[in-house]
């Protein structure tokens, strides 16, 4: 087992990670911008190393500082946690050229998967559902213009390596369509490098439903079910849930054995997420890959008792999946609500500021809060805005949202502004107690 990873990332998933290595008698390092000097993840990591300024771009994102921390700390492995540099197969491949053990997958699955018009290609050839759309890229407006029509408006204008909902734009007429095609080439050619473009059809009142999976160096690929994430923002995920309360034993049995194939068809090693959208008729289809841990990894541990943080590290040492299919069971329902440093009642604005006064919901059976958080703790305004994940686990649906109404009444947080208002608005609405919600609930409900 490695003796010393460091993580390459911040916040509370930074620190989920090296809880996770010390109880595996793993030593760890922090890396930490300046404005981060005084944050929970560099305290409580055995070593901590500034890798540069507030700007991402300098620090968390700053490929040869981290590499250079590693070497200088002699960890023998990197674990990057989720965003910044997780999805990056350069920063995988300079790992490997150093001989420090990226932990996640292959920089060419990483490659493979990133690009969403190549992923979709493989996902038909191991005869996983895909979304009707474009033969590869859309190369100019003629095509673009040509797809549209035959696939039939609304259409979808996706970057191939987009993510984080970047470089997506749904059109509806042709008079659109020009516009859209092009912003969304901008912006994610300033995101990710790549201004490559491809087109679906719009999957209308669908769900947005994945799988986890975890695969090994020697073949063995794992499912450990489906959570739904339906409940977004502008693409960006609010509550998560699993296992999804609209997808039936039959579909489930079928949606999970197809992301198996996909992640068998990628040669995937680590720990990833199969997406699909779920259309009002019961029928999937393959979205995309995330070849990394998800910020909803908690609700899948929940149910199956499986820590997903350690799988990884352990397939990354070498070792192979400590869980066969048939010893995986569900057990129960979870849920899982984003708590970020923002105001819903303007636009969602940041507010990031001076902790005055915190009360964790920390108490009683079932209930995890995941957070780098703590009173006195000033929140920077340069980074994501989420700052913890409340996590609930009830023998059902309905008693795991009557803890998670309990915990966030009892989650005070003073001189921000935070969600949580927002999120009990989420819970205690009548559609989302019936289950009944899909990706355009949140701005057909609650959002004005």
């Amino acid at each position: 087992m490695f003796d010393k990873v460091l993580i390459a990332n911040r916040g509370e998933i930074a620190v989920r990670i090296i809880r996770a290595c010390r109880e595996m008698g793993i030593k760890t390092v922090a890396v930490f911008s300046e404005p981060d000097r005084e944050a929970l993840h560099a305290q409580l990591a055995d070593e901590a190393v500034c890798i540069g300024s507030a700007k991402a771009a300098d620090s968390y994102n700053n490929m040869t500082n981290i590499i250079s921390a590693a070497v200088e700390k002699k960890a023998q492995a990197i674990h990057p946690g989720f965003g910044f540099l997780s999805e990056n197969s350069t920063f995988a491949a300079m790992c490997e050229e150093c001989n420090i053990k990226f932990i996640g997958p292959d920089p060419s699955v990483i490659d493979a998967m990133g690009n969403k018009s190549n992923a979709r290609a493989m996902m038909i050839q191991a005869d996983v559902p895909v979304i009707p759309g474009s033969d590869g890229i859309i190369e100019n407006m003629e095509q673009a213009y040509e797809t549209a029509e035959k696939l039939g408006y609304p259409v979808m204008v996706k970057a191939s390596a987009g993510g984080g909902g970047k470089g997506i734009r749904i059109v509806r007429k042709k008079e659109e369509l020009q516009k859209a095609f092009e912003s969304a080439k901008s912006e994610t050619k300033a995101a990710f490098g790549d201004d490559t473009m491809y087109m679906e059809k719009v999957i209308e009142n669908a769900r947005h439903i994945e799988v986890q999976i975890l695969g090994d160096n020697y073949g063995n690929v794992v499912h450990l079910g489906e959570r739904d994430c339906s409940l977004q923002r502008k693409n960006q995920k609010v509550l998560e849930e699993a296992p999804s309360p609209a997808v039936s034993e039959e579909t489930r049995e079928k949606m999970c054995a197809a992301a198996v194939r996909a992640a068998e068809a990628a040669g995937y090693q680590s720990a990833g997420t199969i997406e699909f959208l779920y259309d009002k008729s019961g029928q999937f289809y393959f979205m995309e890959m995330n070849t990394r841990v998800q910020v909803e990894h908690p609700v899948t541990e929940m149910i199956t008792g499986i820590d997903i943080i350690k799988e990884q590290i352990r397939i990354a040492d070498g070792s192979k999946l400590s869980v066969r299919q048939q010893d995986i069971q569900i057990n129960g329902h979870a849920i899982e609500c984003r708590i970020n440093a923002e105001n819903p009642d303007r636009g969602f604005a940041p507010c990031p500021g001076l902790i005055d006064y915190l009360l964790l919901p920390a108490g009683g059976l079932g209930i995890r809060v995941d957070t780098a958080v703590y009173e006195g703790y000033e929140i920077p305004p340069y980074y994501d805005s989420m700052i913890a994940k409340v996590i609930v686990h009830g023998k059902n649906r309905k008693e795991a949202i009557a803890k998670m109404r309990r915990a966030l009444y009892e989650f005070i947080i003073d001189g921000i502004d935070t969600n949580i208002e927002f999120q009990n608005r989420i819970l205690n609405h009548k559609d989302y107690i019936a289950g009944e919600f899909d990706t355009s609930f949140l701005e057909n409900n609650l959002i004005e």
